[in-house]
């Protein structure tokens, strides 16, 4: 199945309102089982923009396609000046509580898993092992002539190479990692090619318009039918890449919880939706489950 390019959802005046009530997660999570999908939303407090909520992205940005990536000479070397700025923010992100919060509920095995909807690797360096990255990770990058895989880092040396004092100030970052410039900052910023067979780089990232790979669809979907109930941390649920495990779990009638400050898609499958910061939110119910969170755990 293709991610929908669906950039925007406006929500229906019959949706439950949301609550301040953390009691219903308290209790998933002291039963255990719990399977957490994680979106954009989790990682806005370390500094890494969402797309939807306020001050989202797209107000200002739209994502670059799977189609216009593959078609455009010209797209990909706006997209490449873009994320290999975008990507220095990227790297000095560091886990916020809520990130330590799902690491510290999978030490006390109160977690089935966790699939993340984010290309930002900050679950990983939180401490939380076994991820699932729906969407991939910009730490990685795919040839797509040979489908050769290699570091990011290993591509913005050989960037940084080809174009000495590219440093242009950006408007704002976004949860791609891709930078905001104008046409006139990006210039004539120069794209390296595979260094195996000469073909076109990609990162190894889900782009709008792009199939998920479907043994991952089906992974998560295994992991929502092994689960006790699932947890959604700040997911407008938007697309239906994350939304179809929302209604799997609904439809095997297994109780959703959502942490997200913002009416989403999957609201009406959820027996609750707690509308406040996950950090808070998620520190909140580590204290009242007795859960040690650590906030010095993890670099990245």
């Amino acid at each position: 199945m293709r991610m929908r390019p669906t950039l925007s959802w406006t929500p229906t005046t019959d949706l439950p309102p949301g609550t301040t009530d953390l009691e219903p997660v308290v209790d998933a999570l002291s039963a255990g089982g719990v399977l957490v999908l994680s979106g954009a939303g989790i990682s806005t407090e370390s500094g890494i923009p969402d797309y939807r909520g306020e001050g989202g992205s797209l107000s200002r940005h739209t994502p670059m396609t799977y189609q216009d990536f593959t078609a455009s000479a010209h797209a990909r070397r706006r997209y490449w000046a873009r994320s290999h700025l975008g990507w220095r923010t990227f790297g000095r992100a560091r886990p916020n509580a809520g990130h330590l919060a799902v690491a510290a509920f999978a030490r006390d095995a109160r977690l089935s898993g966790v699939i993340t909807q984010n290309v930002d690797g900050l679950h990983q360096a939180a401490g939380s092992e076994g991820v699932v990255e729906l969407h991939g990770s910009l730490d990685r990058v795919v040839c797509l002539s040979c489908r050769a895989m290699s570091p990011r880092r290993e591509l913005a040396r050989r960037l940084e190479a080809e174009n000495p004092g590219f440093d242009p100030v950006a408007a704002g970052i976004n949860p791609d990692g891709d930078a905001d410039l104008t046409d006139a900052q990006v210039g004539d910023f120069r794209v390296v090619p595979c260094v195996e067979c000469g073909g076109v780089l990609k990162p190894d990232v889900v782009f709008f318009g792009e199939a998920v790979p479907p043994q991952r669809v089906e992974d998560c979907r295994r992991m929502v039918r092994e689960s006790a109930a699932l947890l959604v941390l700040g997911s407008s649920l938007t697309v239906m890449s994350g939304l179809r495990f929302v209604r799997q779990a609904a439809q095997e009638s297994k109780p959703v919880l959502i942490v997200n400050r913002d009416p989403t898609r999957g609201d009406p499958h959820a027996v609750t939706r707690v509308a406040l910061p996950l950090g808070t939110a998620l520190t909140a119910v580590a204290e009242r489950l007795g859960i040690p969170v650590d906030g010095s755990a993890g670099s990245h």
